[in-house]
């Protein structure tokens, strides 16, 4: 398909800068069959029914942006790495800036005079090693848990570039860019829907005979890349890793044997869903890489339900949610939600998909 037709015109004014508070305060815009309705995110029990599963995502996100520099000659330049996708103890994929100041062989150290953390725990470097479409893998000088504690020290929440390029990373961010689920370390971009539950929320979804059910998607950065393709069919996707234990996939199957809706709480968690997902719709467990890339005319095997925030333009989430509740309804969900001012994108709103009942 073509990727223009999943462009539309956002005012700069719709992107939240901040979540909501309370969190149950957000707005939820409702698309249904039978048209559109304007509710909060405290109403969403009222659309669950008794054994419906809310399937979420346990992945924590990590500082995974770091400041640094590289030397040449007697010269320094400074360098940004974005990490993205873990390779194994020691190696990390990572979105460079400037990338064509950093080349193969080079190193790059993070930290140094005036960083408190460098002091206590010594330089944290990284060798580039490879380079490809646009991305670099980067060699550390530390491996496993040291790595991890290193990223910690050194490493900042990695914003979106919506929000990073309207106010800096401060305090809040820390615990802001965090869901309630957070337990799976890894990921480098939080999973946005689960930003909006609170204790409060998960009880009253509980009361309402709603189970929650936890899987993983590290979501990773290559979630905010534009589409640079002209067709849909020439896109290739960033693969993330992700995991379905086998007691888990059986509860899923059971409730849904049973009556009751899948309810994806965002689109990480319907991405690992339609991947372990066979033919038939059953869910098998899962562990390893996903590069799953939905546009209309997928058929949805594992998802019922979609709880999802605003997404960007000709992006590939924006094009996943056209796939599950069709491109012209999403078109005029997403003009509903500029005119009546939701607020667009990671702190922002929330819709919820429902689509015609299976059979």
């Amino acid at each position: 398909m073509r990727v223009d037709l999943f462009d539309f015109e956002l005012p700069e004014e719709r992107i939240a800068l901040r979540p909501a508070e309370p969190r149950e305060s957000a707005r939820l815009l409702v698309v249904a069959p039978q048209g559109l309705r304007d509710r909060l995110i405290g109403d969403l029990p009222e659309f669950l029914r008794p054994g419906d599963v809310l399937v979420v995502n346990d992945a924590r996100v990590i500082p995974a942006q770091l400041f640094g520099w590289r030397e040449r000659a007697g010269i320094r330049a400074r360098i940004d790495a974005t990490l993205h996708k873990r390779e194994d103890d020691s190696h990390w994929r990572a979105f460079v800036r400037p990338a064509k100041k950093l080349k193969i062989g080079e190193t790059v150290v993070f930290g140094g005079p005036g960083d408190s953390a460098a002091c206590q725990m010594g330089t944290l470097s990284a060798k580039a090693v490879e380079r490809n479409d646009g991305e670099l893998l980067l060699a550390f000088n530390l491996s496993g848990p040291a790595l991890d504690d290193a990223i910690q020290a050194h490493g900042h929440m990695p914003l979106p570039p919506y929000i990073a390029a309207r106010r800096p990373e401060d305090a809040r961010d820390a615990k802001d860019y965090q869901t309630l689920f957070a337990e799976k370390s890894g990921a480098v971009a939080a999973p946005t829907a689960g930003l909006h539950f609170t204790d409060d929320l998960v009880a009253a979804a509980r009361a309402a005979g709603a189970g929650i059910e936890k899987v993983t998607l590290l979501v990773g950065a290559g979630t905010f890349l534009p589409v640079k393709a002209e067709d849909t069919a020439d896109h290739v996707m960033h693969s993330e890793w992700g995991e379905i234990d086998a007691a888990t996939a059986a509860r899923l199957n059971a409730a849904r044997e049973a009556g009751g809706r899948i309810v994806a709480v965002g689109t990480t968690s319907l991405r690992i869903l339609e991947s372990a997902a066979d033919a038939s719709g059953r869910i098998m467990p899962f562990a390893g890489d996903t590069n799953i890339f939905i546009t209309p005319g997928y058929a949805f095997r594992a998802v019922d339900v979609l709880m999802t925030n605003f997404h960007l333009p000709r992006s590939t989430l924006f094009m996943l949610v056209c796939a599950f509740a069709g491109l012209e309804n999403m078109k005029a969900a997403y003009a509903h939600a500029i005119e009546a001012e939701y607020r667009f994108y990671s702190y922002g709103d929330a819709c919820l998909l429902l689509r015609e009942e299976r059979n």
